[in-house]
């Protein structure tokens, strides 16, 4: 006799935090979006489908791309909305539990944690900073202003043998591209440390390739601030005066935010 196998709902974690969340914010992104209360915290959750979310399922979804790209949309869409209204936690997309208890011994085990974190976060808000350069429009100012590469033009244009210009392009190249990467390091350090005077926290990630970013540009800085919420204005202003700062050396500045923090939720 065949015996039907019962499929059940797992339980998916958007966020946690420490005050009842208005879940009216997200109605319209998360099916039956609820949350469940334990030892002082609120997680906001819905049900998924095994059909879905199940480990074999899941792993098949991951491989579609369109799948990943309007779950994952409604997982950041879903924590936005929430962290609107009070600060959060927020989980990583595809966060599953198989029950409302397996959910709330997380909790438990983690609990001390989770409300140090919300205290750091309190009247804060996570904002990022990329920083990208125009590298045709750097390396035009270095040979403008760097005196070794000035006195290698030099070279090249006077009455060097043919075998010796071709030797000090060379040298001249290879100047040129450590002028290029000590610029890169200087500008990059400098506005990193100049943005974290400005917060209250900061972390350096990650640079990211131009088939990530999609710009012809480098990027040079990949940043994360933690920002007092009533010093965001300022924080802005800074960022708007670096980049008017670097501009004629090929930099452009883009800042985004607010977003949930993970860059400082362990």
């Amino acid at each position: 006799m065949d015996t039907e196998v019962v499929k059940k709902d797992l339980i998916y974690l958007y966020c946690i935090t420490d005050k009842v969340p208005k879940l009216k914010e997200i109605e319209n992104l998360a099916d039956d979006p609820y949350f469940i209360y334990h030892q002082g915290l609120y997680a906001v959750v819905n049900k998924v489908k095994e059909s879905e979310f199940a480990e074999e399922n899941l792993k098949r979804n991951l491989a579609d791309l369109e799948w990943i790209k309007v779950r994952a949309m409604t997982h950041e869409k879903a924590i936005e909305g929430i962290m609107k209204n009070t600060c959060v936690i927020p989980f990583k997309f595809a966060t599953l539990f198989n029950t409302e208890d397996n959910l709330k011994a997380m909790f438990s085990k983690h609990l001390r944690e989770f409300k140090d974190i919300l205290r750091k976060l309190k009247d804060k808000e996570e904002w990022g900073v990329k920083i990208y350069c125009n590298l045709g429009k750097l390396k035009e100012n270095l040979m403008q202003e760097d005196e070794q590469l000035l006195n290698i033009d030099k070279e090249i244009n006077g009455p060097a043998a043919p075998g010796k210009a071709y030797l000090l392009k060379k040298k001249k190249e290879e100047f040129l591209n450590i002028a290029v990467n000590k610029n890169f390091n200087e500008y990059g350090q400098v506005s990193f440390d100049r943005l974290k005077e400005k917060s209250m926290d900061a972390r350096i990630n990650k640079l990211l390739s131009k088939e990530v970013t999609e710009r012809d540009d480098e990027m040079i800085l990949n940043s994360a601030f933690l920002i007092n919420k009533d010093k965001v204005e300022d924080f802005l202003d800074t960022v708007e005066g670096l980049g008017g700062k670097y501009t004629d050396r090929g930099l452009f500045f883009h800042c985004t935010g607010p977003w949930p923090p993970y860059n400082f939720c362990k």
